[in-house]
């Protein structure tokens, strides 16, 4: 786990204690054009905030695995394994973010891989929602996993595919541009500067090579499957790139082929919203995206449970255990299903099977 730049581990656990707790009214995007963060306080009121998003602080805390933060959620009842067409069941993977070890751990116990780490689902099919990398140890170690994991499924008659998210598009800019100033909307920005904040890994700088970055600048940015569409970011940002799947992923490959750092810094800024499936416009926000590009549910990444939840930390931080996130949270009237569990905060890395009975 990476501390920001200028974060003590003091300075981390205080945090710990104070600035977790998301109030119900606080929305995707907060005064001055920026994304409001779990611990800024924004009064009830304040409604006509600037469309927009700057991500020049921590997009969301990063909590020592150490810490100690409970969240119960009550565990969704899983569906049995259900076959479409003769393939095979359908699995769904949450945000990763580097934990190598965990994601091995979840995959071996939903019989996807063996005691050594290859592919052993036959053809099952599964979906990872992207954020491979930032704030764990192992982020190329992840991309590496992945990589080789979508060879040996396709090879027993599977597969195994993988979205584009905001740490991807953030690994790709820092690189690519490094400390090239962007127009961020509210000042001046740079990607190396928003990766260092956001649990950037040297360790994953480092070992980066060109196939990795040619196989992150490929992903898609959405898919339809067995009647769920599936995204990593719970925004509605998606409509800004096009009217279907498929010109959505042509406008996103496009753009970063052109490599033009305010371009590429708009996208990433645009895919690190949140939070437009919460709350009493969730509903409609989940629905809006449906009607466009297909599907009667949605499932996403990107958002920690925890914090859809609003209901992260505690003031005296007596508790015992970590976040409590036993599987995935399906929200906006059965709409929407996320699945990043916290992982980065000692929570769960959710590997699920579809589909899930609410």
């Amino acid at each position: 786990m990476t501390q920001g730049a200028g974060q003590g581990p003091e300075a981390e656990r205080t945090a710990t204690l104070r600035d977790f707790r998301v109030p119900a009214y606080v929305h995707e995007t907060g005064p001055y054009g920026h994304n409001t963060h779990p611990g800024d306080v924004v009064p009830p009121q304040e409604t006509a905030y600037p469309e927009g998003y700057t991500p020049t602080e921590r997009d969301l805390p990063v909590i020592n695995r150490g810490d100690t933060l409970q969240v119960p959620v009550a565990p969704e009842p899983l569906a049995g394994p259900q076959e479409t067409d003769g393939t095979g069941p359908l699995y769904v993977v949450g945000d990763v973010h580097g934990y190598l070890d965990e994601l091995l751990t979840a995959l071996r116990e939903q019989g996807l891989v063996d005691a050594a780490g290859q592919w052993c689902a036959g053809t099952s099919r599964l979906w990872f929602l992207g954020d491979f990398t930032d704030r764990g140890p192992d982020g190329i170690g992840v991309i590496e996993l992945v990589m080789r994991l979508s060879a040996e499924a396709a090879a027993a008659g599977g597969y195994c595919k993988a979205l584009m998210g905001n740490h991807e598009l953030l690994l790709l800019g820092a690189k690519r541009f490094g400390d090239t100033p962007v127009n961020s909307g509210a000042g001046t920005a740079t990607f190396q500067a928003a990766w260092l904040l956001n649990g950037g890994q040297k360790t994953d700088m480092d070992r980066l090579q060109d196939h990795h970055l040619q196989w992150m600048a490929r992903l898609d940015a959405m898919e339809a499957v067995d009647g769920y569409l599936l995204v990593h970011s719970d925004t509605t940002a998606y409509l800004d790139y096009g009217d279907s799947i498929e010109a959505v992923n042509d406008t996103v490959r496009e753009t970063l082929t052109r490599n033009d750092a305010d371009e590429c810094w708009d996208l990433f800024r645009k895919f690190t919203k949140r939070f437009s499936f919460r709350d009493e416009g969730g509903p409609a926000a989940v629905r809006s995206l449906l009607d466009t590009y297909g599907g009667t549910r949605i499932v996403h990444g990107h958002s920690p449970i925890p914090y859809l939840l609003g209901e992260v930390g505690s003031e005296d931080g007596d508790d015992s255990a970590g976040p409590v996130v036993e599987g995935p949270h399906v929200y906006a009237d059965g709409l929407a299903i996320a699945m990043d569990g916290g992982v980065t905060m000692a929570g769960k890395l959710l590997v699920q099977q579809l589909p899930l009975d609410i």
